[in-house]
């Protein structure tokens, strides 16, 4: 994946939220700079109808999970909105990423250079760099 200089990586799954910036060329990612936004997981909006079958019969869908990944959007959102990101990438577990393009703003979209649907949280930054490369 081509990730262009200066990008910002945003790294979430249900209980972590991670912004990068890679310094390294567009198809040699050199992400730094890592920081953790404190975020106020409010939005409980996902409800019922955002479990998939299994999690509808098992109740297994952690609402809170879901409600960070709607933090961590709307942190992007307000970050996109003010001009303080303009390409961005966002890495998700795929239970995390769909419940985010939920709450994409406009803004956001324009500014999303892509998506990876792989959890890597806990991963190291090398590792990440890898998975970018090879998106």
């Amino acid at each position: 994946m081509k990730l262009p200089h200066k990008a910002h990586v945003a790294i979430v799954d249900g209980e972590n939220f991670t912004v990068m910036r890679n310094s390294g060329k567009p198809f040699e990612p050199k992400l730094e700079g890592a920081q953790k936004p404190d975020l106020q997981a409010t939005n409980f909006s996902a409800g019922v109808r955002h479990q998939d079958e299994v999690g509808q019969r098992t109740g297994a869908t952690d609402l809170n999970e879901l409600a960070h990944g709607a933090a961590a959007a709307e942190w992007l959102n307000a970050k996109a909105i003010s001009g303080e990101l303009t390409d961005v990438l966002v890495i998700a577990d795929p239970k995390t990423l769909g419940e985010m393009r939920r709450h994409y703003h406009s803004e956001l979209e324009k500014r999303l250079v892509g998506e990876i649907d792989k959890t890597v949280t806990g991963e190291t930054t090398s590792q990440i760099e890898k998975v970018i490369a090879s998106a």
